[in-house]
């Protein structure tokens, strides 16, 4: 006789973990990661468009080469912490915009930098008629942190910029905070695991490199 009743299994969403061992970070391990993911689509819903899903994405070791390389082409200089946010906006520039000053004013009340504001490339080909009703502006946001912080304070501190932010802009529908952290970042949207790179054309660059990726196939309950 067993405890388990099959009347009470139900959906649920998908999730992996893969890590290199020797904490060795790669562009392999986040495409090894993206495989992973694919082969748990059948973890989601998919709409009748057939492209959009119910969201998947990819938490990775904050790739700092590949940040710091994007900094230097904009001409930012990043200090020895810091930190990225992956901000998602409105459509409309001009609440784009104040949910913008709204993060700024509260990046620096924690007496942190708000070095700039990046636009995240991506690729709308791949979405689907009902993903494309609703995608957001997604942008990135690079802050240095005080020397001399640890990186529990800039974490702490992060944490509670966050938490400020999205009480200020609660109103806004489309504005959320995917990630705000110095430790980790995220990639996340409507789209069909395999398409995740094509949208984010950030995964699909080889100095993008993590030791550690959690993936994710979200199912709508």
């Amino acid at each position: 006789m067993s405890l388990y009743n099959p009347n009470d299994s139900r959906d649920n969403c998908g999730f992996g973990l893969i890590a290199h061992i020797e904490g060795e970070a790669s562009h392999k391990l986040v495409t090894t990661a993206i495989e992973g993911l694919d082969r748990m689509q059948h973890r989601g819903g998919i709409a009748a468009d057939g492209k959009t899903g119910d969201g998947c994405g990819l938490l990775l070791q904050k790739p700092d080469a590949f940040f710091r390389m994007i900094a230097e082409q904009h001409g930012w200089k990043l200090s020895k912490k810091y930190a990225v946010g992956m901000i998602f906006l409105n459509q409309d520039e001009t609440l784009a915009q104040a949910a913008r000053e709204v993060v700024n004013e509260e990046l620096q009340k924690e007496t942190l930098d708000v070095v700039g504001w990046r636009e995240v490339p991506v690729n709308h080909d791949v979405l689907g008629e009902l993903a494309l009703t609703g995608v957001p502006q997604i942008e990135q946001v690079f802050v240095n942190a005080p020397a001399g912080w640890r990186k529990r304070d800039l974490e702490r501190r992060l944490f509670m910029v966050r938490r400020r932010v999205e009480k200020r802009l609660e109103n806004d529908p489309d504005f959320y905070v995917a990630c705000l952290s110095g430790l980790v970042t995220i990639y996340k949207g409507l789209v069909m695991p395999k398409d995740l790179p094509a949208f984010y054309k950030d995964l699909a660059d080889e100095d993008l490199k993590s030791s550690i990726c959690v993936f994710h196939q979200r199912f709508s309950t």
